[in-house]
């Protein structure tokens, strides 16, 4: 497991990132579950999650309405199955509107990079 923290902060949110390999939605949850092994995670408002499996693609976006799609898009494009990726977000208190997209793909792309895949 693979975790990247605080790599974004916008008016009191804090974002980080993490993943591993994952080939299905039983692998994903017992991820997820793993991740909230950490108090700090178990508290986070928002872990939205995605994975490419050789059938189709499988995510959830825990509140964050549309996430989950995006890191499939970028998921795709960048070719890497049986991999999960999730974005976690703790809540500052002030609506972000658009700007949540903006910082999940660039918490993706920080990971991707950090993989040595972008």
């Amino acid at each position: 497991m693979r975790i990247l923290e605080n790599v974004i902060s916008d008016r009191g949110s804090k974002y980080a990132v993490s993943g591993g390999p994952c080939t299905s939605e039983d692998d994903a949850k017992a991820f997820i579950k793993e991740l909230c092994r950490k108090k700090k995670f178990a508290k986070a408002t928002h872990n939205t999650w995605a994975l490419l499996t050789a059938d189709a693609p499988v995510k959830n976006d825990d509140g964050e309405a549309g996430a989950g799609m995006l890191i499939v898009r970028m998921l795709e494009r960048e070719g890497l199955r049986d991999h999960i990726i999730v974005v976690t977000r703790w809540y500052g208190g002030k609506h972000l509107g658009g700007d949540r997209f903006r910082h999940v793909q660039d918490a993706v792309r920080l990971y991707l990079d950090d993989l040595g895949r972008s």
